[in-house]
């Protein structure tokens, strides 16, 4: 008589653990943990800023979504426009003293980016864009993305790699502030990017020449908003919309969204924006 031996999945799993060294199968979890560790060491880090949450906590409190991204701020490191105004208000920058580990993640992107190439840039931009997308997805939240809580464009190697990488996802709505010509003209007219050039009294002449040559938009700052709507009325011939949340109208973040998401003028480029100093 013969007899028909059944190997099942079960069976078949039993066996070859039976048959393996329990070494092996220790080695074998610390290379996979080791790759796992190795490649978020090799992977930008994205920031949670309430001000600008594509979806919030139930509490209304704090973004569900880290869908923002930032470098270390001021002319020693991701800085090349800035202006002695923006860096004495900068606020970005007085987070990064005040939160050593938001420091920590901006240094970690620093060190990834600044002396890479294109391919690796762009390599490094379009993994943190689709983790973030994946995230969108399951929370079923927008995919609305601020480029640079903190920084700014440094080259234009880097600024040609994020126009590569913001084309190439077109679901995805970008919005940005530069305070650099070069790249606001490298990043101008992309249909899913919101571009702001940032300006004050020290640098509104290229923003005046951006705005009427290249049709970029001015994010303008001003000691109050009384002082920036005249500014900006004699510059272009018309006033511009000031940030509510800077004017205390809306809420920094509320269970209704975030601020900048519940207004969206900056997010869908609607009008030219002004914020002011004194918040007054």
């Amino acid at each position: 008589m013969s007899h028909t031996f059944v190997v099942t999945r079960s069976n078949s799993v039993m066996y070859a653990l039976s048959t393996m060294n329990i070494w092996d199968v220790i080695s074998a979890s610390l290379i996979t943990l080791s790759h796992a560790i190795a490649r978020r060491v090799y992977m930008l880090k994205r920031s949670n800023d309430r001000k600008v949450a594509n979806l919030v906590t139930k509490s209304g409190k704090q973004a569900a979504i880290a869908n923002t991204f930032g470098l270390p701020a001021g002319k020693n490191f991701s800085c090349p426009g800035a202006t002695s105004i923006c860096e004495s208000v900068c606020y970005a920058g007085k987070l990064e003293k005040i939160f050593p580990t938001v420091k920590v993640n901006l240094l970690h992107n620093w060190s990834l980016l600044k002396d890479a190439d294109r391919q690796t840039m762009y390599t490094l931009l379009s993994e943190m864009i689709a983790e973030f997308k994946t995230d969108c997805v399951k929370k079923d939240a927008p995919m609305l993305f601020r480029i640079h809580w903190d920084g700014d464009f440094f080259n234009d190697t880097y600024a040609t790699a994020w126009a590569d990488v913001i084309k190439l996802n077109e679901d995805v709505q970008f919005w940005v502030y530069t305070r650099v010509k070069s790249a606001a003209l490298i990043l101008k007219d992309i249909t899913n990017l919101s571009l702001y050039f940032s300006a004050d009294s020290e640098n509104v002449k290229t923003a005046v020449d951006l705005k009427i040559n290249s049709g970029v938009r001015m994010a303008y700052l001003a000691k109050n908003f009384a002082i920036g709507q005249a500014d900006v009325k004699e510059m272009i011939g018309r006033p511009a919309a000031k940030c509510p949340e800077n004017n205390k109208q809306i809420p920094l973040i509320s269970s209704s969204g975030s601020a900048c998401v519940s207004c969206s003028l900056c997010v869908y480029s609607k009008s030219d924006i002004i914020f002011s100093a004194s918040k007054k």
